[in-house]
This record gives structure tokens, sequence and C-alpha cells, in this order.
């Protein structure tokens, strides 16, 4: 086996992430200590509390308005592949 070999923005170089599938993505809304309010945050964690912890460090003494579990990159994937055809009919508009 190749040891792994990474690339500044945290990716293996085969363009595997490095986030565990264990992992979820949470997207939180929050307003900070001054009073701005912040949309979309998204941070992995292995459960909400390890997402909320890790959103406090960067956040300190924030107010939390809501937290959602972000759908993943596979959720997200069309449902059928896309034919020549489709492709066609998009450069042809």
């Amino acid at each position: 086996m190749m040891p792994a070999c990474y690339t500044f923005i945290n990716t293996l170089i085969s363009g595997e992430s490095q986030v565990q599938p264990s992992t979820l993505k949470y997207s939180f809304r929050l307003r900070t200590r001054h009073g701005l309010m912040v949309e979309n945050v998204s941070i992995h964690g292995r459960d909400e509390a390890d997402a909320e912890r890790k959103l406090r460090q960067m956040y300190m003494h924030c107010e939390i308005l809501s937290c959602v579990i972000a759908p993943t990159a596979a959720a997200t994937l069309p449902r059928r592949a896309v034919t020549f055809e489709d492709v066609v009919s998009l450069i042809s508009k």
C-alpha cells in the first residue's frame, strides 16, 4: 500500500476526501456576539455536539439559531446519467 500524499487543501492527491464516511455535514445559522447574522456555516462532525464544538471554536459566544444536517453529495447527484441528447438540447437553446 502506498503512503498517502496530501495537498494543501486537505485531500488526497487521488482526489479522495479525507473526511471519514462516519462524519456528517451540519449546516448552522447563528448570531455572533456582535449581533451579526451568519447563514449556512457548514461543518463536518461525528454528531451534532461535535460539530457545535467546532463551531464554537470559530465563533465564541455565538447564539445558534438553527442546525440541520446538510444533504450529502450522493443525495444531490442526478438520478439518471446525462445523455448526449440532453447536452445537445442544452447547447441548442
